[in-house]
């Protein structure tokens, strides 16, 4: 636990401003982003503090897929089924703002603005997949 760290404090329920939506797994949480770029943007974050995705080790692929999961069950439980038409990845540092584990989950990405479709295109520089 980082107590500067802001998803650290999201996952324990210490920013009362942030809504966590259901979840199936205790150690996840999930939440709206605060800038989405999407109709449906929410991150999947790790209750633990993990650096970034250049931190994981294949002890972390049963978390990894777990999040993917989840993901997909926010977007399902939120009516949205078209699970061909969405984008879920991680920024590579150091183009993360914040260095806590953090999946983004956009939907639908057909419908991602110009800049969207930098920021979050598919194993770019910048955006892994």
């Amino acid at each position: 636990y980082d107590g500067k760290c802001v998803f650290c404090r999201i996952a324990r329920r210490e920013e009362p401003g942030t809504a966590l939506l259901p979840c199936e797994y205790e150690d996840l949480v999930c939440f709206r982003d605060i800038r989405p770029s999407a109709p449906h943007h929410y991150l999947v974050v790790p209750v633990e503090h993990v650096g970034n995705c250049k931190t994981l080790k294949s002890e972390h692929i049963p978390v990894v897929k777990r999040m993917m999961e989840v993901g997909k069950a926010v977007l399902q439980k939120n009516n949205f089924s078209d699970l061909n038409d969405i984008r879920m990845g991680f920024h590579w540092p150091p183009f993360c703002s914040i260095s806590h584990l953090h999946l983004h989950v956009l939907a639908p990405a057909s419908q991602l603005g110009f800049l969207s479709r930098l920021i979050y295109r598919i194993n770019s520089y910048w955006f892994i997949t």
